[in-house]
């Protein structure tokens, strides 16, 4: 209801939690930190959906969230939420090349490319594809934009820029500036040119906009790859897509008569329009072994007091990305241990308290969700099969790699969402003595890569929580180089791992604001709503009579 923002304001400004307020004995850093020192370790093998590692870690996060003493909310009494997916994974030795001016260069998969599929078919075989440049591949009416003009990419493989025409133009233009939209992320992309016809997609990788390294990119395209299960599947995926080497790209252009930088500077015009890469073409055949499997989203319920039909709900990930290749420690386990077992452990301790302490008005869910790193399945398949309405779901507050190196004096949200739980959180860290930062690296398009996106494309105000950078200790330079590093060497990668010097007094003190933040929703009777100029207010409007 528009008319609930007042009564928001008051009820959500009354009374601040005290950190000594919370039930339990308050958020436990050890508790913390053991949950992490679990479900990060070699035994959960880096936590793949649909493999070894889902068993246990599934049944440790019910047994934790047993012990939590909250009930079970998945289906039919239990606590897991069935997400059927589409696997699909490169079977043996991929064979490519690039074939231009009468030489051709073989292609190594993992070094100059990345290449798989997602098209329903056991095997991939281009042969001399015409590869053509194609800007950064966005259709977008309402910015007056169309990088296709109309061309005709069948049979074609189309080469793509990350990010947005803004992310290095001197100036703002149609798309925000630095900061990225949908239209900047590889999924888009993706998609888009599959509607387009196109026979495949090479992604030129640049670290800086797409705000990680090769490594991260090799890690991920060497992985299976899923999906829902769609009957469109076959004109929803072209039959090839992946990434290819920023120097492979300069190369190419370079053989084809082209300048990578001027092309790239033409392709942030409205007035640009795709353009053969010369003669070149591209061969590329492997294998592609395709099942179906069965993951699970993980659900703990607090039943609301006076309210049990109206929800808020506490998420994060489960997922990392199991075994890959060694680093040169020879380890293979990715154990994604900020990246998300911080979030299920604060998911977790939050349940705790919770079941410890006085039942909030509103019912909470507690949710440990699945394939995440996968293109936020669990989160879409949720929001599409609700176990709770998502008219009546009063907020999602999602939690993402807390930090493991202490303190900060600030707490983020990522992206800029337009939402006003962003207010609700500033204002609620101000009251425990920190500071609320906006996300520091927008540019990075963030917003679009957690699971609260997939909660505010279906209407319902959401946003992720994660740590800072202005660290009690070091200061923003200080987080700034810690966050850094932790992109560069172990974003996906290995030695994303707890260690004994890992220090969860930081993560306790943000679960602890994240308490006091879901407590107030919970027994709140307002609404958190989207602000104006948010694409998601249309779509949350549309259920506004089922609030009232």
């Amino acid at each position: 209801m528009k008319s609930s923002l007042p009564l928001l304001l008051v009820s959500l400004c009354a009374m601040p939690v005290l950190a000594a307020d919370i039930p339990g004995g308050g958020i436990n850093a050890d508790n913390l930190s053991r949950h992490v020192r679990v479900l990060a370790s070699d035994e959960f093998e880096g936590r793949a959906p649909a493999r070894r590692g889902e068993e246990k870690t599934v049944a440790y996060i019910v047994d934790e969230l047993k012990r939590a003493g909250v009930r079970p909310g998945g289906e039919q009494g239990t606590w897991t939420q069935d997400v059927p997916l589409v696997r699909a994974q490169v079977e043996g030795t991929v064979t490519a090349s690039l074939r231009i001016g009468g030489k051709t260069q073989v292609l190594a998969n993992g070094n100059d490319v990345v290449l798989q599929s997602l098209r329903p078919v056991d095997r991939v075989s281009l042969v001399d594809a015409p590869l053509v440049f194609v800007g950064y591949g966005i259709t977008a009416p309402e910015r007056s934009w169309n990088d296709y003009k109309g061309a005709d990419l069948t049979g074609k493989v189309a080469v793509v820029l990350v990010n947005d025409p803004d992310f290095e133009t001197a100036s703002p233009g149609a798309f925000d500036g630095r900061a990225v939209t949908y239209y900047g992320r590889w999924t888009y992309k993706y998609e888009e040119l599959a509607r387009q016809g196109a026979a495949g997609v090479l992604i030129v990788h640049e670290t800086a906009p797409a705000a990680y390294g090769w490594a991260t990119v090799r890690a991920s395209g060497v992985s299976p790859v899923f999906d829902i299960p769609r009957a469109d599947a076959a004109t929803y995926h072209t039959p090839l897509r992946g990434w290819m080497q920023r120097d492979l790209a300069v190369s190419l252009f370079q053989r084809a008569g082209l300048d990578f930088e001027m092309e790239k500077r033409r392709a942030q015009t409205a007035a640009f329009a795709p353009v053969a890469l010369g003669d070149a073409t591209l061969s590329a055949t492997f294998a592609v072994k395709r099942d179906q499997v069965v993951t699970r989203n993980v659900i703990g319920r607090l039943p609301g007091a006076t309210r049990p039909d109206e929800t808020v709900i506490y998420s994060a990930h489960w997922d990392a990305f199991g075994i890959g290749e060694p680093d040169t420690t020879g380890d293979a386990i990715r154990h994604g241990a900020v990246d998300n077992a911080t979030g299920v452990a604060a998911v977790i301790e939050l349940a705790r308290v919770f079941a410890a302490g006085p039942r909030p008005q509103r019912t909470l869910l507690f949710m440990a969700l699945t394939a995440e790193e996968k293109g936020l399945q669990g989160a879409s398949y949720y929001a599409a099969n609700p176990v709770a309405p998502l008219e009546k779901t009063a907020a999602v507050l999602n939690i993402e790699m807390l930090s493991p190196d202490g303190p900060n004096r600030d707490i983020a949200s990522w992206g800029k969402g337009r939402v006003s739980l962003e207010g609700d959180l500033k204002r609620v860290a101000e009251a425990q003595g920190r500071n609320y930062s906006e996300d520091p690296n927008l540019e990075a398009g963030f917003f679009y890569r957690a699971d609260h996106f997939a909660f505010a494309r279906a209407g319902v105000p959401a946003i992720t929580v994660g740590a800072g950078l202005d660290r009690v200790e070091g200061g923003v330079a200080g987080g700034r180089a810690l966050r850094d590093a932790y992109f560069a060497r172990c974003y996906h990668q290995p030695c994303d791992a707890w260690t004994p010097s890992w220090d969860a007094g930081g993560q306790a003190r943000d679960v602890a604001l994240l308490y006091t933040l879901g407590r107030e929703i919970a027994d709140s009777d307002a609404w958190p709503r989207w602000l104006n100029g948010s694409e998601f207010e249309a779509i949350r409007a549309r259920s506004e009579t089922e609030r009232e």
